[in-house]
Parts: C-alpha cells; structure tokens; sequence
C-alpha cells in the first residue's frame, strides 16, 4: 500500500560526522525502497561522500537523484542535495575537524530548509560534540542550535520510545552544574513544552508527567539535598495551577526498578544520565531523540558517532529507521490535531503505513 505522491511528506537527513556511522545508516535505511511509499528522503551531503560509504556496503543498493535546488526534487527517488563540492579526506573512525566542519555544513543546510518549509521534517545523523565546536557554532548539540534557529524560548531534549518518553531539564551540563541550574521557572517551561508536545505530537489528550527528583531519594525530606522542598515541589504545584497534570518528585531509582514510568506518559528527568541511562537501557534499542517545542519537526537516533565501528558496515540501523517513523509520525499527528480543530473527518495516517513497513521488514 502506498501513499499518493502529493501526501508524501518530505524528509531530510543530515549526514552528521562524516567519519562516523552516520552516512552508513542513512544509506541502510533509505537502501529499502519500500521508504519511497511513506515520503520523499533528501540526503544534505555530497556525491563523494556518499559514494565512499556505499563502497563499504555491497549489499546496498541505491541510487540517488542529484540535487541543488529545493525546487527540483524528485519525489519518486531518493535525493541528495549537494551541499560542498570540494573534495573530502574522508577517515572513518578518527574524530578531527574534518569532520565536524563538514557536520555542521550539512546541519546547516538542512536546518535552514527546515525553518523554510522546503523540507517537511529533519532526522540528523549523529554529531560529536567536541569537534563541531567554532567561531560560528558554540552549541552542545542540535538541541540548542535548532532552538537558536527557530528563535523560540524553550524546547525540550524528549527520548520517545514505544514504552516510555523521557524528557531531560538540563542536557549537557556538568554534573557538578546541574543543581545550580535548576529552578522553579525551568521545570515549569519544561513541562509546559512537554505537555504541549502530547498533545499535539503524540495526540494525548490529558498527558500525566512524572517528574523525578534531583537528589538520592528524592531529598529524603530536606536530609540529603533540599532542593525538592525549595525548587522541585513548588514547581509542580504551580504547573499544576497552570493545568499541567504532573506529580512528584519521585525518587529515580525506585521509579525505574518498579516500573512506576509504565503509569505516566512521559518523565522529567532533571540531569542527562538520570534519564538516559533508564531511557537506553529499558528502550530496546529503538529509541529516538525528538525536539519537543519547534515549530518543525526533528528526530534523531538515540545513539552517537561511534567511532569505533564507523566504516565497517556494521552499525544497526534500527533507531534511525525508528527516528524517520517517528519524523513522519509526529508530522501526520499535528496534521490531524489542526485539522480536527476545523474538521471533525480525521485525515490518513502516515503511522499506519510506517507501521506496516516495519512489520514487512521484520518478517522479511
């Protein structure tokens, strides 16, 4: 079954560190052409480039439809939108400035067509933190810069999986920072752009967030950390004035190790690994890392470069595939939450046909 030309959303990839595992991925998920059913993929790289990684991968066939301009792309083949001419050194596995530079490029690009409306939806390959850092990009990560790009006051870093949606108030801070960052106004931003994005990307009519606390038992009662008492639970009660239905703070680990998350339908987590750790371990491996608060939508896989296997043609494809589901997923549910506040008739859902996909791929 495939969706008619016209209703394919369009989805560009940024290629993400050229010396990882990223334009290796892309290329496995888009090498199934069952992907041209359920939207129109534009690759932001370079001819080379994806040629040097297709030689990796014999068992991969694909053939791309060269583009330079947003106007010209075919939506019955994948494209790839050049965005350097100049030849590459291109050295899997080693992180240098190479590949950062030739990263942030392809973001660039991709993220510009992004805010423009020439591209529907952006999955970013993985970037490595220290090597993008320049004079034109001082950002820790995507989440950031595209906050940056779109000029909005909040989103949220939410990790989205089939059982579970996490997402983080502080992202790549020090742990040393963590606490001196947090405040009442923060946790209330974040829930209201997480309870926002239920709503609207995952269709949740009345979302329940948890929140965790910041400290080993959630404080104990101000006896390890006070910070539940001052901060954490004055927020809540004030989100809770605002509409926002949220609870808490729990203590981390018991909430994880009992499964109390299976009862919400997303978490703050207050620090990175507080909520990643339980996120990638409990995730099965199809996890996927959303930008909740755009006006756009971005996903991205769950994992890094991985320099370790880059260019061996082993890395598993499973979160990008799941990213890309996710990117049309989110654009088809905030299709049908605007057009129900218009039209009561629901519109197709793109889910339905990623979903099918997924289930013919796993069989096959």
């Amino acid at each position: 079954m495939s969706v008619p030309t016209d209703n394919k959303p369009i989805i560009g990839f940024s290629c993400g560190d050229i010396n990882g595992i990223g334009i290796e991925l892309i290329l496995k998920v888009l090498s199934d052409n069952r992907v041209l059913d359920i939207c129109t993929p534009v690759v932001f790289a370079n001819n080379k480039a994806i040629n040097f990684y297709r030689k990796t991968l014999p068992e991969v066939n694909l053939n791309f439809s060269a583009i330079k301009d947003s106007s010209k792309i075919n939506h019955r083949q994948v494209n790839l939108f050049n965005c350097w001419e100049e030849d590459v050194a291109i050295t899997p596995g080693e992180m240098n400035d190479i590949g950062g530079k030739y990263a942030i490029i392809s973001l660039s690009v991709a993220a510009e067509a992004l805010k423009a409306g020439k591209i529907d939806g952006l999955v970013t390959a993985p970037i490595h933190k220290k090597n993008i850092q320049s004079s034109s990009f001082n950002y820790t990560g995507h989440t950031p810069f595209l906050k940056s790009l779109f000029g909005v006051n909040d989103v949220a870093m939410l990790m989205i999986a089939e059982n579970m949606k996490i997402g983080l108030l502080t992202e790549h801070v020090a742990v040393k920072d963590v606490a001196q960052v947090i405040s009442k106004d923060s946790i209330i931003s974040k829930l209201h752009v997480i309870n926002q994005s239920l709503k609207r990307d995952f269709c949740i009519s009345k979302p329940k967030i948890a929140v965790l606390g910041l400290n080993p038992h959630a404080g104990d009662e101000g006896l390890i950390g006070k910070e539940e008492i001052e901060i954490i639970k004055p927020a809540i009660k004030e989100a809770k004035q605002k509409g926002i239905l949220c609870f808490g703070p729990y203590s981390a680990d018991a909430f994880f190790a009992r499964g109390q998350y299976e009862k919400f339908d997303a978490v703050l987590a207050l620090y990175h690994d507080q909520g990643l750790i339980p996120f990638k371990s409990l995730s099965l491996g199809e996890g996927v890392n959303f930008t909740a608060g755009l006006k756009a939508v971005r996903t991205s896989p769950d994992h890094g470069t991985a320099f370790d296997i880059a260019g061996k043609g082993i890395a598993d494809e499973t979160s990008m595939r799941q990213a890309l589901y996710s990117c049309i997923d989110i654009i088809n549910n905030r299709l049908e939450i605007d057009n129900n506040r218009s039209n009561p008739l629901k519109k197709r859902s793109f889910s339905v046909v990623a979903n099918a996909i997924d289930e013919k791929i796993t069989e096959d």
